[in-house]
């Protein structure tokens, strides 16, 4: 018996270390692709790609940082933060990550495809996918013990409802105008800020979050695609 709680012990600290090292996702598949199709985004069945081209160990090291913010001095998120990021689009060697500035980063690229008349739509995908990623509480805050703990659970708490509900998170798009990159940055920042906030209460509160607080952060994410998607379209390179 003692040898076999020995093997059991062991194979359970094997199994923590295996799963704090693991990159951070947000959001699960499903409902990365509703919040895309929610805002009408043509290519919504996509949305989920980013993170299997992630999964690609050639890939992992450029693609991962572009999906967190980590934020561990504690800052409240503004436009200069955001664009701030920019410039560390697909750099691979930034431990904090850059969320914010690849979102602008992809719809830059989106723009300097179209304007050299490739197919432009895949950076948009991945767009669509890092404005999923920013409404997700923990890829605003500090990756420590509570949100490697909390983290898959998290991610998964509209999974097996969120196809069913498109239609709500459509009627609940918020109205957003975006003219230019300072205002995108801007938008950005609210959402950001929205996210941090909750992963702060959940922390102090010591628990996941509620499906209606799920809900309200998709529907940020959906309203900012919505208006990304009509900014990128509208708006010479």
């Amino acid at each position: 018996m003692r040898i076999l709680s020995r093997s059991i012990a062991a194979l359970t600290t094997v199994l923590s270390i295996i799963i704090s090292s693991l990159p951070a996702l947000a959001w699960h598949d499903k409902t990365h692709l509703s919040v895309a199709e929610a805002a009408a985004f043509d290519l919504w069945y996509s949305a989920a790609a980013p993170d299997v081209a992630k999964s690609k160990s050639e890939f992992r090291s450029a693609e991962e940082k572009n999906h967190y913010f980590n934020n561990n001095a504690g800052k409240e998120v503004d436009a200069a933060l955001v664009m701030s990021q920019i410039e560390r689009y697909n750099k691979p060697d930034d431990v904090e990550g850059h969320l914010y500035g690849a979102i602008i980063g992809a719809v830059r690229a989106y723009k300097a495809e179209k304007n050299a008349g490739k197919y432009a739509e895949y950076p948009l995908v991945f767009c669509a996918h890092y404005i999923a990623d920013l409404s997700m509480p923990l890829h605003n805050t500090p990756y420590d013990d509570f949100n490697k703990s909390h983290h898959s659970i998290n991610d998964g708490i509209i999974e097996s409802s969120v196809r069913n509900n498109i239609g709500y998170i459509q009627r609940n798009i918020e109205d957003i105008t975006i003219l230019n990159e300072a205002d995108l940055a801007s938008e950005i920042a609210k959402v950001a800020n929205s996210a941090r906030d909750l992963g702060i209460k959940i922390r102090e509160e010591k628990r996941d979050m509620t499906q209606n607080e799920v809900y309200t952060q998709v529907i940020r994410s959906a309203s900012l695609l919505k208006a990304v998607l009509k900014y990128a379209a509208k708006t010479p390179g």
